[in-house]
């Protein structure tokens, strides 16, 4: 099964993992990234349950025209007590978590929150049951957190080294995994392509100024 994971586009909200719906940016975001799948044959369009990912997957399929659905199991990392906040609050509250993770040498739960193996087993079951499913090509609107330890996994590293794949993951961008139904394990085909959002500078992240945490 061909997965093509796309993150969300840019949303509402600067603030972190706050449940809310797109810009402007992002909805273009959106619509690029839903261009570029126009010709891949997608039998199914999928979405975690938060808005932003939902209303990503609707734009979507405006291109592609596939049966939808959604799966909570594909929602962002629960940042605990940091959801709400703004960058510089983060940094000011949580300076002492923000310098163990930087380390990236052991699998931390967020305050209050999951870790990245929390996360890992839980898209992993999804992808697992997509696959059961039949299907040959999916589209998955989703979140950083969730395609970075994928595709970690993909790799062979450990969820916590999720910090060191793509560190710039576009809003928008395409990463390609592929999951065998025979051996049960997934590749990385392709990781963070954002081709379809190079000629619009102002659609990346750098633009955005809002960090991962």
């Amino acid at each position: 099964m061909r997965i093509l994971l796309v993150r969300h586009g840019r949303q509402s909200d600067a603030r972190c993992n706050v449940d809310v719906g797109l810009n402007a940016a992002g909805r273009q975001q959106a619509d690029l990234a839903g261009g570029r799948l126009a010709g891949e044959r997608v039998n199914l369009v999928v979405s975690s349950d938060m808005i932003r990912a939902r209303e990503t997957a609707q734009i979507l399929n405006a291109h592609v025209a596939a049966p939808s659905r959604e799966i909570a199991a594909l929602r962002e990392l629960d940042f605990g007590e940091m959801e709400g906040l703004t960058d510089d609050e983060i940094d000011t509250r949580f300076s002492e978590f923000k310098t163990l993770q930087a380390r990236g040498d052991r699998d931390l739960h967020y305050p209050g929150g999951e870790s990245a193996s929390d996360v890992l087993e839980r898209a992993l079951a999804a992808l697992e049951a997509l696959a059961d499913g039949g299907f040959d090509t999916v589209a998955i609107a989703t979140h950083g957190v969730v395609i970075r330890v994928l595709a970690a996994h993909a790799l062979g590293a450990p969820a916590h080294r999720w910090r060191a794949v793509a560190r710039s993951l576009e809003n928008g961008s395409i990463t390609e995994l592929r999951y065998d139904t025979h051996t049960h394990t997934l590749s990385l085909e392709r990781l963070n392509d954002y081709a379809h959002l190079e000629a619009n500078p102002e659609l990346l992240r750098a633009a955005w100024g809002v960090r991962e945490n």
